[in-house]
């Protein structure tokens, strides 16, 4: 069973234009991440998907220099873009990771794919159905034929352009399960996320407490906050539109 990740990133952010490829202490932001991601091993391929759009050249010239693979698709149907990567690369299990996720831990990867392998019963895996990780944490895992399936059925343009929103609003065709974070690693009101400029003073806080590197955990960052209250509440009040598909905040 090939595993492909594939990463939705593009240039034309409403609220923070080009916002993967700003850098933060010399790299972009799409480079941090990319650092983060390639440490999952359960992962056989890393795929980012932009789209056709002369403004995403940036990111396909960025990726190349990485050898990172790229596929280039519709701007504003991200359902069609990310199902014609993973079958592109023939990928039986899709794992989605969001472009303004910079900091997502490799960890919490490798929980959500290990879950979604030891229970075949279910269509898709994640922890976003519910918010009770850091919103930035986010991983969702399913199987391609379900993500083939899903754009199939769904003729909304508004909920194409959420990628995996479909499938997530319909349990009542798909077999959905949410991974809760345990404990200790429970925030869902600490935001690790990109949306707007007050979030990059956190992740370069982040970035810079843990020396640049790519190998610090999410219980690694949430000590720092802890110790360091005042990152915490620098976007606290930050508008997050993802919360209207939602309901069940946690």
């Amino acid at each position: 069973m090939k595993t492909v990740a594939v990463i939705p990133a593009r240039m034309g952010s409403s609220r923070l234009p080009g916002k993967v490829m700003i850098p933060v202490l010399g790299k972009p932001l799409l480079g941090v991440m990319l650092d983060r991601i390639q440490r999952c091993s359960l992962l056989d391929e890393v795929v980012v998907a932009t789209s056709t759009g002369v403004d995403n050249d940036a990111i396909e010239t960025y990726c190349n220099q990485r050898n990172v693979l790229v596929f280039r698709g519709s701007e504003n149907d991200v359902l069609d873009r990310l199902t014609q990567a993973l079958i592109w690369r023939e990928a039986q299990t899709g794992v989605l990771l969001f472009g303004d996720c910079p900091l997502i831990d490799p960890t919490i990867i490798t929980r959500v794919v290990t879950y979604f392998n030891a229970h075949p019963e279910y269509d898709f895996v994640s922890n976003d159905l519910v918010t009770s990780w850091p919103p930035g944490m986010e991983v969702e895992v399913f199987r391609v034929s379900t993500l083939i399936d899903s754009r199939k059925r769904c003729t909304d343009m508004s909920l194409r352009e959420h990628s995996t929103l479909h499938i997530r609003l319909h349990s009542d065709v798909y077999c959905l399960y949410n991974l809760e974070a345990p404990a200790n690693l429970r925030r869902p009101g600490l935001s690790l996320e990109v949306d707007v400029d007050k979030d990059l003073i956190v992740i370069e806080s982040l970035l810079k407490a843990f020396g640049g590197h790519s190998d610090f955990t999410l219980e690694d960052m949430i000590s720092y906050v802890d110790e360091n209250p005042s990152v915490e509440k620098v976007n606290h009040g930050v508008e997050r539109r993802w919360k209207q598909y939602r309901d069940n905040q946690s």
